[in-house]
């Protein structure tokens, strides 16, 4: 029988390595940020604590210290005061980007395949009864101010209209919320391939497509191809999400969960070989292939 450590089991090294590649560009938007270790130290020490809670819940609260400490390594008194720490607000959608998402996709506020690029301020089939599709609870004038500050629409005041400014939302300039997204969508893509891996069959759908051996000059062409896959995505998905939210209040179903679908692109130079290996390389380009995580 084999007394390998954990941490040295071939399963424990490809974790191990899936960490530090997570961890990589995580490490560098600190450094950029001035952010320094001792800060990040003390985030993953409460997302160990956070975790092994999870993976316990049974666990009764005067064993809870005990339990977490075993579990992750942390000595008592620190799981002690990280259990009892202020637990941190998760933040929700905001309604005035849900109304411009409503405005991309929702075919009644479409017309030739595109998104109407003006609306009436108020009067039916207007920007006051988009936002109020939306919410009740704030008003159209507030929802239409923020659109504004945001750079995504614009007042004519003279024709009394609300003009859409752009398609997309990319708050560039916006650090904060540009923060907000690799929270949110980093952070449930990672979720779903952890969830496939713990699994016995993956719940979730977490593909990709690899290509190398390109130019530069074909990735400049391919960029707004990406870009149009995921507008034809939204414009088909958001609907119908829209309709099965509205057929679950009417049908009083228990409204518990959440959906994220996202799509991503990155590209960067190729890695250099070692001259022995480029001397070796074959002359064929590779093909572009797809590329899935299985849980083992």
């Amino acid at each position: 029988m084999s007394t390998q450590p954990p941490s040295t089991t071939p399963a424990n090294a490809a974790l191990l390595q899936a960490c530090r590649n997570v961890l990589a560009p995580l490490a560098e938007l600190a450094i950029a940020r001035g952010v320094h270790y001792d800060e990040l130290d003390e985030v993953l020490r409460c997302a160990f604590v956070d975790a092994a809670l999870a993976a316990h819940p049974e666990v009764a609260p005067q064993r809870a210290v005990s339990r977490v400490s075993t579990a992750t390594g942390l000595n008592r008194r620190e799981v002690s005061r990280l259990i009892q720490r202020e637990p941190v607000a998760q933040s929700k959608r905001s309604p005035a980007t849900q109304v411009f998402t409503r405005w991309l996709s929702d075919p009644l506020w479409r017309a030739h395949g595109r998104a109407l690029s003006s609306l009436p301020r108020t009067g039916p089939a207007s920007f006051e009864t988009l936002a109020q599709s939306v919410t009740k609870d704030v008003h159209p004038r507030s929802l239409l101010e923020e659109l504004c500050r945001l750079g995504l629409a614009r007042v004519d005041t003279a024709a009394d209209r609300v003009e859409l400014v752009r398609e997309r939302f990319a708050p560039a300039g916006d650090e904060t919320r540009m923060l907000a997204f690799v929270s949110s969508n980093v952070g449930d893509h990672l979720r779903a391939c952890v969830a496939n891996v713990l699994a016995d069959e993956p719940p979730h759908l977490e593909q990709a497509l690899f290509a190398d051996e390109l130019s530069a000059e074909s990735l400049e062409r391919l960029q707004p191809i990406v870009r149009a896959q995921w507008q034809q995505v939204l414009r088909s998905l958001a609907p119908k999400v829209q309709k099965m939210i509205e057929d679950d209040q009417a049908r009083q179903r228990v409204q518990d969960q959440r959906l994220r679908v996202g799509l991503y692109a990155y590209t960067e130079p190729m890695h250099s070989a070692a001259p022995a290996m480029a001397e070796t390389k074959p002359a064929a380009a590779k093909k572009a292939a797809p590329a899935r995580r299985r849980s083992p």
